[in-house]
C-alpha cells in the first residue's frame, strides 16, 4: 500500500479528483488516510489531504509526498465519506468541502520566493536585487527596480526558479512556568545562607518550600510584585528552573460556571423525552422534531438527553444558531458539564478555535456546542446530535459549499445509528410537513414549564398613528407602556426588525437615490463617519450636500437605524437609559457579553437592537417587548417572507415575562391584517402552517416542489444574459416534462461589484439524476471559466434568493 491518493489544494474543476504519489519509506509506518500533505504539484509544493492508500496506480514515475503536516489524521474515515458526500451533494469541490470541515488554522497559505540557482552573473538589475542572498521573498518583486520580463527570462534560462512554500499557520500557545529545582529540604538550607538583602529571592524561595509545585511565571510575578531578574537571579543560583509548557487558549473560564443538576420534568417534558431516550439507549436512529412554545423547556430535554449519552461513553453535538451562542445559552451547557463542554463560534479567535477544536479531536470532551460547522466536529463516538432553533436561516452557508447542517447532521446520525433533534417554536414548513407525514417523528410541548402564560400581544396599526398626527417612531401605546415600565422599576426590549431596511439617501426635490456604481443598491447611511457605504462591495463615498441629479440642498436619509431610534428614545423619553445592541457595538471581543451583563445588572431600562437580541436571551425583569418594524421583512422578493416574519414575531414575543412578572409585547406595523401578523400575535402555528401550505401549493413552492438556483455573473451584461440562456436552453432538453425552469431573469440585486447577475430557478418533483445533469451542463463552460473569468454557482436549496 505504497500510493497515496491525494486531493490537492487547487480550486478548480479541472483539478477535482484524486491524485496518486509514492509514499517515501521514511512516512509508509505512519501515513493514514485523513492527514495532511504536503506535495509538489507543477512547480510547486501545495498541501493536500491524503484520502486513501492503495497498493499500486495505474501511472508509472510517480511524485513522492514531500511532507506530512499532521501527526495523527485530522480528518476521520467518516469525515473523509461525509467531506465526499458533501461535495456531491452541493455540486462543490471536494477540496472546498474538506476546508469547511476543518478550522481556519489548519487552512495552509502559500508564500513564494525566487532562488537564485546559478553562481554566474546576473543581469546589473538582478544582482543588485539578490544582493549576495540565495532566496528572496517574492514580495519584494513589487518595490524592486527589476522589470518582470527581466525575471520571467533568468526563469527561462535556469538561472533563477521560483520557490512556493507552504507556511501551515498552526500555532499553539506556550507560556513560562516556573518550579524548584531541588526538594524543600534543600532549599530551606539555601534560604538559611541567603543575605539579607535579598528580600525578594527570600520570599520567593519560602513560597516554593512551602508550595512544592510549578506555577505560572506571570502569576508568581504579580503574587509577589517582583521582576524577571529576581527569578533570573535565582536560577542562575540553580534554585529554580524556568520552562515552557503548551497551555489550551481557554475562551471560558470553567470555574466561573455555577454547576446546576437536572430538573424535574414536568408530563410533557417526560413524554417528548421518553422516545429519544429509548434510542439513545438501543443505538437507534431517528429524527425528532420537538415543535415547543418559548419556555416550555427544551433546553432541559436536550441537557438530559446528552446526560444518557455520556452517561454510555459516547459524544453530543448541540448546534445552535451563531446569533444565539449567547453567553447564557454557554453558561447552561457549561454549568451542567463543566470542562467536559468545547464552545466553537466565530466570536473566538483563530487560536481559540484551534485548541477547541484540538480538544475535541483529543477526545478530552464529550459535548461541544457550536454554530453552523460544529457539525463537523471529529467525534467518532456520537450518541446524539440536537440542532437547536431549527428553522434559522443561519444553519444553511451561502458560499461554497452551499450545504445545510440539518442535512450532514442527519447524514451523520445514520452513519453513527442515533438520534437527531430539531428544537424550535416555528419549525420549517418542510420540517413540520415530514413530521406530519411520519417521517421525522414529532414531539409537542404546548406549555411553559412554569405554567406562566404566553404574554398579551396587542399589535398597533401605524397608519393610524400617523392619521391621528403621531409622526414619530414610537405609537402613543409603546411610549406609555415604556413610561410605566420605566416607573415600576421594570425593563423593556425593544426590536429594530432591519432586514431588508437600510437606510438610503433621497433627494424630497427630485427622488434621487445615491446608488453604488459597481453595484445595483442604494448606499446605506452611517451617521459616525457621515460616509455613505455600500454593503456589498464595500465602495464608499462621503456623504453629498447637494443632490448630484438637480443640485437641491433637499437631500435627506430615509429608513431607521439603531443610532437614530436611540436618538428619538432620547428625546421622547429623557430619563430612559439605553443600551444599543447591534454590528457596531458589538465589534470588539466580549462586548456581547459586556453589554448582556448590564442589562442584566439593570444598568439600563431598554435593551434597543437588530435580529440579535430576538433569540435565546432570558431576563427576569423584562415585561414589555416593543417590535419596531415587524413588516420590513413581508416586502422582500422571497416566496418565505411570511414565514420568516412569523418566525421572529413568535421568537421575540417568548423574551417577555418569562419568569414571576407578566409579560407584554406591542407590535408595530403598516400591514396589521396580514395573516402571519395576525396569527403570530395569537402564537397560532397551527393555523399559520395551514395556510401557508395553501399558498405554497397554490404557486408551487417548497416543500411541495424542490428547487434548484443557478446564478451567472459577469463583467459584460451580454455574455452573463446569453450564457445563462444557454444553460437553460441545454437543461431544457435534459429534464423531465414535469420540471419547470423559471428565468433567465436578472438577479433580484441585479450588478455587484460591476459584475452582471443572471440566474434560473429549476423547480421538480422528481429529478433522481439532476446533479449530474447540472454537472455535465455546468461542466460545459469550464473554458469560459477559465479564460473569461465566467462565474457559475448553484444552490441546490436556495434559502438566499438575492
Amino acid at each position: 500500500m505504497n500510493v497515496a491518493k491525494v486531493i490537492v489544494d487547487v480550486p478548480a474543476s479541472s483539478i477535482n479528483q484524486t491524485f496518486d504519489y509514492s509514499i517515501p519509506e521514511r512516512f509508509r509506518e505512519m501515513l493514514k488516510p485523513g492527514m495532511r500533505v504536503i506535495v509538489p504539484f507543477g512547480p510547486r509544493k501545495i498541501m493536500g489531504y491524503v484520502v486513501d492508500r492503495v497498493g499500486e496506480s495505474s501511472f508509472n514515475n510517480l511524485k513522492e509526498i514531500n511532507d506530512i503536516l499532521d501527526i495523527t489524521p485530522v480528518l476521520t474515515p467518516e469525515l473523509l465519506d461525509l467531506g465526499k458526500w458533501l461535495a456531491e451533494d452541493t455540486l462543490s469541490l471536494y477540496i472546498t468541502a474538506f476546508q469547511a470541515m476543518l478550522p481556519q488554522v489548519l487552512k495552509a497559505n502559500y508564500k513564494k520566493e525566487l532562488e537564485r540557482l546559478s553562481n554566474d552573473s546576473l543581469s546589473e538589475e538582478l544582482e543588485a536585487f539578490f544582493a549576495d542572498r540565495d532566496h528572496v521573498a517574492y514580495d519584494e518583486l513589487e518595490n524592486a527596480m527589476v522589470s518582470f520580463s527581466q525575471v520571467q527570462k533568468a526563469i527561462q534560462n535556469g538561472d533563477i526558479a521560483v520557490r512556493y512554500l507552504v507556511k501551515s499557520r498552526v500555532t499553539k500557545k506556550h507560556v513560562a512556568f516556573v518550579k524548584p529545582a531541588m526538594e524543600p529540604h534543600l532549599l530551606a538550607e539555601a534560604l538559611e545562607d541567603m543575605s539579607g538583602r535579598a528580600r525578594k529571592q527570600k520570599e520567593i524561595l519560602d513560597y516554593f518550600i512551602d508550595q512544592n509545585e510549578e506555577i505560572e511565571l506571570n502569576k508568581l510575578l504579580k503574587k509577589f510584585e517582583t521582576t524577571r531578574s529576581t527569578i533570573n537571579a535565582l536560577q542562575a543560583k540553580g534554585f529554580l528552573v524556568l520552562f515552557k509548557k503548551e497551555i489550551y487558549r481557554n475562551p471560558y473560564n470553567d470555574d466561573a460556571f455555577e454547576q446546576t443538576t437536572a430538573l424535574e420534568l414536568t408530563d410533557e417534558q417526560r413524554e417528548a423525552i421518553e422516545p429519544i431516550k429509548q434510542h439513545i439507549n438501543d443505538t437507534e436512529h431517528d429524527v425528532f422534531l420537538l415543535h415547543g412554545v418559548t419556555g416550555s423547556g427544551k433546553t432541559e430535554i436536550y441537557l438530559q438527553a446528552i446526560q444518557d449519552v455520556i452517561d454510555k461513553g459516547e459524544e453530543a453535538i448541540v448546534l445552535v444558531p451563531e446569533i444565539s451562542l449567547t453567553p447564557q445559552m454557554v453558561r447552561r451547557f457549561k454549568g451542567r458539564f463543566g470542562s467536559n463542554v468545547a464552545v466553537l463560534h466565530s466570536a473566538l479567535s483563530y487560536g481559540e478555535k484551534y485548541d477547541e477544536w484540538r480538544r475535541i479531536h483529543r477526545k478530552e470532551v464529550q459535548v461541544v456546542v457550536g454554530a453552523r460547522s460544529a457539525v463537523f466536529a471529529p467525534f467518532e463516538n456520537i450518541g446524539i446530535i440536537i440542532i437547536d432553533e431549527e428553522h434559522e436561516n443561519s444553519y444553511k452557508q451561502e458560499d461554497q459549499p452551499r450545504y445545510h447542517a440539518r442535512d450532514a447532521a442527519i447524514r451523520r446520525g445514520e452513519n453513527h445509528q442515533c438520534p437527531v433533534i430539531l428544537g424550535s417554536a416555528t419549525p420549517t414548513l418542510e420540517s413540520y410537513a415530514r413530521a406530519q407525514k411520519d417521517v421525522y417523528k414529532l414531539a409537542v410541548l404546548t406549555k411553559r414549564t412554569n405554567e406562566k402564560a404566553m404574554p398579551e400581544v396587542d399589535i398597533v396599526d401605524m397608519r393610524e398613528e400617523l392619521h391621528s398626527g403621531n409622526r414619530t417612531m414610537f405609537s402613543r401605546r409603546l411610549k406609555e407602556n415604556i413610561e410605566q415600565r420605566i416607573r415600576r422599576g421594570e425593563q423593556a426590549v425593544l426590536l429594530l426588525n432591519r432586514r431588508g431596511y437600510s437606510t438610503f439617501v433621497m433627494c424630497r426635490d427630485c427622488g434621487h437615490v445615491k446608488e453604488c456604481p459597481h453595484c445595483d443598491i442604494a448606499l446605506t447611511y452611517h451617521k459616525r463617519h457621515n460616509q455613505l457605504k455600500c454593503h456589498y462591495c464595500s465602495y464608499e463615498e462621503p456623504m453629498p450636500m447637494y443632490c448630484p441629479s438637480c443640485s437641491s440642498d433637499l437631500i435627506r436619509f430615509f429608513g431607521t437605524g439603531t443610532q437614530r431610534i436611540e436618538e428619538a428614545l432620547s428625546q421622547l423619553i429623557p430619563e430612559a437609559r439605553v443600551l444599543r445592541m447591534d454590528v457596531d457595538t458589538t465589534r470588539r471581543k466580549g462586548s456581547h457579553e459586556k453589554l448582556l451583563n448590564q442589562f442584566a445588572n439593570k444598568e439600563a431600562d431598554i435593551l434597543l437592537g437588530t435580529q440579535m437580541i430576538a433569540k435565546g436571551l432570558d431576563f427576569e425583569n423584562v415585561t414589555l417587548v416593543g417590535v419596531l418594524t415587524a413588516d420590513s421583512m413581508l416586502h422582500l422578493p422571497d416566496f418565505r417572507s411570511g414565514e420568516k416574519t412569523f418566525q421572529l414575531l413568535t421568537q421575540v414575543s417568548g423574551r417577555a415575562g418569562r419568569h414571576e412578572l407578566p409579560g407584554e409585547v406591542i407590535v408595530q406595523t403598516y400591514t396589521p391584517e396580514h395573516y402571519s401578523i395576525e396569527l403570530a400575535s395569537r402564537y397560532e402555528y397551527l393555523q399559520f402552517y395551514k395556510q401557508e401550505m395553501q399558498m405554497r401549493k397554490k404557486f408551487q413552492y417548497p416543500p411541495f416542489v424542490f428547487l434548484a438556483l443557478i446564478t451567472v455573473s459577469h463583467q459584460n451584461h451580454v455574455t452573463a444574459v446569453q450564457s445563462t440562456q444557454e444553460i437553460v436552453k441545454r437543461l431544457w432538453t435534459l429534464l423531465q416534462s414535469e420540471s419547470v425552469i423559471l428565468g433567465p431573469t436578472p438577479s433580484p440585486i441585479a450588478r455587484v461589484k460591476d459584475r452582471y447577475r443572471y440566474q434560473c430557478m429549476i423547480k421538480y418533483k422528481h429529478e433522481p439524476e439532476l446533479r449530474t445533469l447540472i454537472n455535465q451542463v455546468v461542466r460545459q463552460f469550464d473554458d469560459e471559466v477559465r479564460k473569461n473569468d465566467l462565474q457559475i454557482s448553484v444552490d441546490m436549496q436556495p434559502y438566499q434568493l438575492m
